[in-house]
């Protein structure tokens, strides 16, 4: 689980919940009219923008930002450095009896084990993070475009009460309510865009930047596993990858 995409949401809606309690009651922001412009609008225009089959993953994506596991990139590459080194000790053929639990390194090592060539090897792996890449990015452009919208469609909300309320000007006593109804819209599409659906974007950019250097060090140390290079130097290598203060993983592993 991310524990700061729980975290996030809960302080954010404490604040504004808050924020509201300390100057009236909760029930004055409520508006089944305001709710059903702003979020059967939001709605609305993500059908028309996306195919079936991506809108239906949303609540998929959304759920990811919250319970899926980051990629550890050092633990990655202790793996890979036991599989490197029961590589050297057996033959590369052992690796496909090898236990490893991600997919994607799983598959690298099979293709290593079948004795492909490295450059088929780096080919197939490419477009299993090319399919990645353009799966996330959609998954981000999604969130992103509803960020977008829920804002315009509170903005129509208010346009909406705007207009009904100038149409009942003979009494004075009841613009003040009808103004507030009509903002209403407007705070929704404000709270849909900045407290969920910006923020779940940009979570899902920086886990596919995760998973990228994570499938990259994959692919690199399974060639240098193929090429037949000392698990040391495949270490040293992968290394790279990691920030410097985090590079002292020579000495580090784990028994296969």
């Amino acid at each position: 689980m991310d524990i700061s995409t729980v975290i996030g949401l809960v302080v954010a809606m404490v604040a504004i919940i808050g924020s509201i309690l300390a100057g009236g009651s909760l029930m004055i922001f409520v508006d089944v009219p305001s709710v059903l412009v702003v979020g059967l609008g939001l709605i609305g225009t993500t059908f028309i923008k996306w195919p079936m089959e991506s809108v239906k993953s949303i609540v998929q994506i959304g759920l990811k930002s919250i319970f899926a596991t980051p990629a550890d990139a050092k633990q990655v590459i202790l793996k890979i450095k036991d599989l490197a080194e029961l590589a050297r000790r057996e033959s590369v053929f052992a690796l496909e009896k090898a236990e490893i639990d991600d997919p994607f390194m799983k598959k690298a090592m099979t293709l290593a084990a079948d004795n492909r060539p490295p450059e088929v090897i780096a080919a197939i792996l490419q477009m299993d993070i090319d399919s990645m890449e353009a799966r996330h990015t959609t998954g981000a452009d999604i969130f992103g475009g509803m960020a977008e919208d829920g804002p315009a469609m509170g903005m129509i909300g208010t346009l909406i009460g705007l207009v009904q309320m100038l149409q009942n000007l003979s009494d004075p006593s009841a613009i003040g309510p009808a103004m507030a109804v009509a903002l209403l819209t407007t705070f929704y599409g404000a709270i849909i865009a900045n407290v969920f659906c910006n923020p779940i974007k940009n979570k899902i950019k920086f886990r596919s930047a995760d998973e990228l250097t994570a499938m990259n060090i994959v692919v690199a140390g399974t060639l240098g596993i193929v090429a037949g290079e000392n698990p040391r130097m495949i270490i040293e290598k992968l290394s790279s990858f990691l920030p410097p203060a985090e590079r002292n993983i020579g000495e580090e592993g784990g028994g296969e």
